[in-house]
């Protein structure tokens, strides 16, 4: 819904899926593969299966950035990521709130512990600006994920706002960062995403004890 595709994937020659694209990313999803309205209840088996076929079973091509999106926690997802993939780094996104800030900790010292270089904290949801009066309100806190990463010694690479336009793109299929590239939030997309690239940029000088995979 977000990226507006309601299609499902071709298959190659050689049983792999060719990614989506749209706004010139490539995408794969459960979502293309399932009824709209269909759950996914799966065991951690299946799981661990469909991860692997929405990495390796497809057709991704020349990528400049390969971002998988994964839950809350340090179950068998995100294990079964850390052992069948080589990973440039994890990336922390958690709003402010201390209930929140709970599984974040969690996610980095699990990556931590499995060999995955931290890339850092973003805060989501980091405040609401009032259109009217600008006065920003701190919803779920203030700072509580800039605040954790520096406790943890980890950097921190960005704060997104609350902001309407962001939903409404959202349900629309239209990123805010092409209905509106020169907004503030567009800004803030754009400032936390190189920030990223960045310390992706410094990780890749720095010598790997990893094999390279080629998927």
């Amino acid at each position: 819904m977000m990226m507006k595709i309601d299609r499902k994937p071709h298959i190659t020659e050689d049983k792999k899926m060719i990614p989506i694209e749209n706004y010139g990313v490539k995408c794969m999803s459960m979502g293309f593969l399932v009824e709209k309205d269909a759950p996914i209840v799966w065991r951690g088996p299946m799981v661990m299966s469909a991860l692997v076929k929405m990495t390796r079973g497809v057709d991704w091509g020349n990528l400049d950035i390969l971002v998988v999106d994964m839950p809350p926690g340090t179950g068998d997802a995100q294990l079964t990521m850390t052992q069948n993939l080589q990973l440039s780094g994890a990336l922390i996104v958690s709003t402010p709130q201390d209930i929140a800030l709970l599984d974040a900790r969690r996610g980095a010292n699990m990556f931590s512990k499995v060999g995955v270089p931290l890339l850092g904290f973003v805060e989501n949801l980091s405040f609401f600006k009032c259109p009217h009066c600008g006065e920003p309100s701190f919803i779920f806190g203030k700072e509580g994920a800039r605040n954790t990463a520096a406790s943890m010694g980890h950097n921190f690479l960005g704060e997104i706002p609350l902001e309407v336009d962001v939903r409404k793109g959202s349900d629309e299929g239209i990123p805010v960062v092409i209905s509106a590239p020169d907004s503030a939030i567009s800004k803030a997309y754009g400032d936390t995403a190189q920030n990223v690239v960045n310390k992706l940029e410094e990780l890749s000088n720095e010598p790997s004890l990893h094999p390279e995979i080629n998927l």
